[in-house]
């Protein structure tokens, strides 16, 4: 069991497929979240009901099947075998049929030989803590797997109903809009080309089949390289804008009409800046640009800043009654006129939305038209720098370390240190970020400047002190 341990992660458990992720392991969660579940409500099993999801990875059946099998096992009164869909129908599928949860499997935007799975409770996904809690009653309770799995026959068909609510709130919206739209062969295609056209848009698609090879590209749209083809397509075609989902569909990527990727905390500006009137707090996270805080600060609303991760996102956002939350990722969260979870779907419904409504004003209207705060300064993309997982902490703090006794090594004067997520080291008019990934063995680094100089400054000044630091440790 040990060599399960390292799994269960912040936000979700993830690995590698047949070393941290197995059949065992699921059929052995299973008794785990249920027995966390009975301790939340007092049901008894049989009044628990469960749904069940995968993504398109090749072994995602058989976690599926132990992963049920398990929950069989514990005599649960109700499964749902939704199949392969994206995550967002997982957390849908909780509203729509008044579940208690959702156990869905992915891993994500990792490579194709990682597998997970995300669980939900209450309409929330399941935190750090209850993560935790989860563990400990998987270990306490482990068995082995049975030699010969039980077929289980009831499925669940749930994309009509979705697709429907969508067609219902949101009407043709879409009449006069072009878009291009990546489903990179994970669980997108199934849905979103589909829902766009009933919305009236004029939909090219590409790689909409679902195949765990990831044939085409490897489906994360914060990596600018997966974006290519989208952004060619796009320009090419005169396309308003792309569209592009990760490996689950909870995160959405953006081109703009001139093949231009949007990062998360532009994307999630031109959403705040649709609501800001009726709904003024917006949420989001550390590696964000301070353009977005300070545009959204300066036309009336509240933005707040908390740590990176989907978990912390929607505790800031109950805390905080917001409406509105979103990271650098694409991961973006509406309560407005939705479920409050990260539906990439549902936010290229809203974007959509938005262009059709800038472009009945002004036919020469362009995504892009809406960025202009951000043409004042020069931002990084994501730096992601390797680094052994189990030296993050100490490189870290070697790090805080290094700023605390030298603070002028940035060559720039430091305005705060924010330390809720790694460190965040404020200086007029920019900032620069060291953190440790949840998912990944690297730090996510990011910068902002006045200047582009200045900018590639902070960048050369960060990644030599990370590299002094991490040879260190290594040679040690």
């Amino acid at each position: 069991m040990q060599k399960y341990e390292h799994a269960f992660g912040k936000n979700d458990i993830r690995g590698i497929y047949k070393e941290d992720i197995t059949e065992e392991l699921f059929y052995n969660i299973a008794t785990g979240y249920v027995n966390w579940i009975i301790k939340q409500t007092d049901k008894t099993p049989k009044d628990i009901k469960i749904s069940v999801c995968m993504d398109a990875r090749l072994h995602s059946p058989a976690l599926k099947d132990a992963l049920i099998n398990g929950l069989m096992a514990n005599n649960v009164g109700h499964i749902e075998d939704l199949g392969l869909k994206p995550t967002p129908i997982g957390y849908y599928s909780e509203v729509a049929h008044k579940l208690d949860g959702a156990m869905i499997i992915t891993a994500s935007h990792n490579p194709k030989e990682y597998n997970g799975l995300k669980m939900t409770f209450n309409r929330q996904t399941l935190n750090e803590k209850q993560i935790k809690e989860v563990k400990e009653l998987t270990f306490e309770n482990w068995k082995n797997l049975p030699e010969k799995l039980a077929k289980y026959d009831y499925s669940t068909e749930i994309l009509k109903e979705y697709i429907d609510e969508m067609k219902k709130n949101f009407g043709t919206i879409g009449k006069g809009v072009k878009v291009v739209v990546d489903s990179a062969n994970a669980t997108g295609g199934i849905v979103g080309p589909i829902l766009y056209k009933d919305l009236g848009c004029e939909v090219m698609e590409l790689f909409s089949e679902p195949d765990g090879n990831f044939p085409n590209h490897h489906p994360n749209p914060s990596v600018l390289s997966t974006l290519k083809t989208l952004s060619k397509t796009v320009v090419e075609n005169n396309a308003d804008f792309g569209i592009a989902y990760d490996g689950d569909s909870d995160r959405i990527g953006v081109v703009d009409s001139k093949g231009n990727p949007l990062t998360g905390d532009k994307l999630l500006l031109i959403y705040a800046m649709d609501i800001i009137d009726q709904h003024p707090t917006v949420v989001s996270e550390v590696k964000c640009s301070q353009v977005l805080y300070d545009t959204i600060n300066e036309a009336g609303g509240n933005a707040v800043m908390c740590k990176t991760g989907h978990g912390y996102i929607k505790d800031k956002m109950k805390e905080t009654n917001a409406i509105l939350g979103g990271e650098m990722s694409g991961h973006t969260f509406f309560k407005d006129r939705y479920y409050g979870f990260d539906d990439a779907i549902y936010a290229g419904c809203r974007m959509i939305e938005i262009v059709a409504k800038h472009k009945k004003a002004n036919p020469n209207f362009k995504l892009e038209d809406l960025l202009e705060p951000f043409t004042k300064v020069f931002t990084s993309d994501e730096v992601r720098f390797p680094c052994p997982n189990e030296l993050k902490k100490e490189v870290l703090e070697a790090m805080k370390n290094e700023v605390q006794n030298h603070p002028d090594i940035f060559g720039s004067e430091i305005k705060d240190i924010i330390t809720l997520d790694g460190m965040r080291i404020v200086f007029k008019g920019g900032f620069a970020l060291i953190r440790q990934s949840n998912t990944e063995p690297v730090f996510t680094l990011r910068f902002e400047a006045q200047t582009k100089d200045e900018c590639d400054r902070l960048k050369n000044t960060m990644t030599t002190l990370l590299d002094k630091f991490i040879k260190s440790k290594t040679l040690v």
